[in-house]
């Protein structure tokens, strides 16, 4: 029960109870776990906002209406934390400076030039997408299948052997806590979860139908050479790069699944 209100604390603004007066490395790697849940459910959330955009507005641009509010309420619904942690994590590595150096600006509460460039172009893809795939009939599977991506990315990111590149903060924490194995089921069960939702859209062609099926793990390994490259540059992963492996990893679902819904049509 506290992984669970931890996961639901930290990766949502909805209520979740007290909580735990301490989290270990136990309660972290259930949380982590968890996760991709999560995600579901806020893909879920964010879908049907989608579609009743869809039905209540008779215009061209009803999917992008929809895909831009769909967005704004994940980004309420997380607090932004995400985005937060893109904007740090890309001035931190853009900073040109040492490791001590990178890792004060990923600290600092403003947001350099780097960082709103990298918001802003991940949002706008982001919309894309959504109104690209749900013109196609696939805005559903869009949605539910990259929010979840973008969570798994993040548990993907505290796979054991990830060290954390400071001794506090979140990324302590988690860092190094999550079996791959449990990773890898989580990366099975979205894989065909993505692949039935769109075939149960209607997939035009087998190629579409492989776009579909290689938008999960496209995602997660973008968002791991990510973290990857954060590792080498920060020493391990912080808070801030677990946030920005679950925007790159989303983004990157969202274009894959829209691309699956569209190609060959």
């Amino acid at each position: 029960m506290n992984a669970l209100r931890l996961a639901i604390g930290t990766f949502t603004i909805l209520p979740a109870g007290k909580a735990p007066p301490h989290v270990d490395r136990t309660t972290a790697r259930g949380a982590m776990l968890l996760a991709p849940a999560i995600g579901l459910l806020l893909g879920a959330i964010a879908a049907v906002i989608l579609q009743l955009v869809l039905w209540a507005a008779d215009s061209s641009y009803a999917a992008l209406l929809g895909a831009a509010i769909a967005i704004i309420a994940l980004a309420y619904l997380t607090r932004a934390i995400h985005l937060d942690g893109l904007a740090d994590t890309v001035d931190a590595l853009g900073s040109g400076r040492d490791r001590d150096g990178a890792l004060a600006i990923a600290r600092r509460g403003d947001v350099g030039a780097f960082g709103v460039v990298a918001v802003v172009l991940v949002i706008v893809v982001d919309i894309a997408a959504i109104a690209m795939a749900s013109d196609a009939g696939q805005g559903t599977a869009c949605l539910v299948i990259g929010v979840a991506t973008g969570r798994l990315a993040a548990a993907w990111a505290c796979a054991r052997g990830i060290p954390a590149a400071r001794p506090d903060g979140l990324g302590a924490v988690v860092a190094g806590t999550v079996p791959r194995i449990g990773a890898l089921l989580w990366t099975l069960v979205l894989m065909g979860l993505a692949f039935a939702l769109c075939s149960a859209s209607g997939l035009p062609t087998p190629r579409a139908a492989a776009v579909a099926l290689l938008a999960v793990p496209a995602a997660l390994l973008i968002a791991l050479l990510l973290v990857r490259r954060c590792v080498r540059r920060l020493g391990g992963v912080t808070g801030d790069v677990l946030g920005a492996a679950t925007e790159v990893a989303t983004a990157i679902a969202f274009v894959m699944t829209a691309l699956g819904a569209t190609v060959g049509a």
